[in-house]
C-alpha cells in the first residue's frame, strides 16, 4: 500500500513526524470499490473514514418526493464517510456510491478511538480538518444563498474542474439543486459564448 498521498494531507494539518505518519497511516486499511458500488447506504451505520486515493464518489440523500440531492464529490485526496453517523454510531441519512472504479484507505471507529488513545497528538489533527472541513460547509452554505443558479454553476466548474469533468450533467444538477436540462443550457451557452 502507497501512503503517500495520505500522509501527504494529514502534513498540511499540523506537523507530525515520519514515524507519527507511519504509525496513523498503520490503523489505516486498503479497499477497492467498482463503480456504482455503495461503500455506505442509507440506514446503515458507517463504521469507517475513508481516504480517496483513486476515482471519485458522490456523497447524496433522497428525500421523500424520490430526488436526489448530492452534497458533495470526494474524488483523489478527499475525504468519504457519513459524520453524524460514524460519531455517534447511528443509523446514516446518506449514501456513498463510487461513480468510477475507486481506491480508498479507510480507518474504522475502533481503530479510530485506539489511535488517539496511543498517539493524542491525533485528536488535534482530526480537530483541525473537521474545522477545515466546517468552514468548507459554511462558504458553500452562504454561496447557495447569494449566488443564482447560474453563478453557482460557473463556481463549481472553477473550483473543481477535474470533478466537473467527471460527472455527469445530472449529477451537477443534483449537487447544485437545479434540473439536468438548466445544466445544458448553461454549457451550450458558453461553448456558444467562447466560439
Amino acid at each position: 500500500m502507497n501512503y503517500d498521498l495520505l500522509k501527504a494531507n494529514f502534513s498540511r494539518y499540523t506537523e507530525l513526524s515520519p514515524s507519527e505518519l507511519t504509525h496513523i497511516c498503520g490503523h489505516y486499511q486498503e479497499r477497492h470499490i467498482s463503480k456504482g458500488e455503495y461503500v455506505l447506504r442509507k440506514g446503515e451505520v458507517c463504521r469507517f473514514e475513508g481516504f480517496v486515493v483513486k476515482g471519485c464518489f458522490r456523497v447524496f440523500t433522497i428525500d421523500d418526493q424520490g430526488n436526489e440531492r448530492i452534497l458533495y464529490f470526494a474524488a483523489e485526496d478527499w475525504w468519504i464517510m457519513e459524520i453524524d453517523s460514524f460519531i455517534n454510531q447511528s443509523a446514516s441519512e446518506l449514501s456513498v456510491q463510487a461513480i468510477e472504479e475507486s481506491t480508498i484507505l479507510y480507518i474504522t471507529f475502533t481503530a479510530k478511538e485506539k489511535l488517539y488513545d496511543t498517539l493524542p497528538k491525533v485528536e488535534r489533527l482530526f480537530r483541525i480538518m473537521s474545522q477545515t472541513a466546517v468552514a468548507a460547509w459554511q462558504r458553500r452554505l452562504i454561496r447557495n444563498h447569494s449566488m443564482d443558479a447560474e453563478q453557482r454553476y460557473h463556481h463549481f466548474i472553477t473550483a473543481y474542474p477535474e470533478i466537473a469533468r467527471r460527472v455527469t450533467n445530472r449529477h451537477i444538477a443534483s449537487y447544485l439543486g437545479i434540473t439536468p436540462e438548466f445544466v445544458s443550457k448553461i454549457r451550450k451557452r458558453r461553448l456558444s459564448n467562447k466560439g
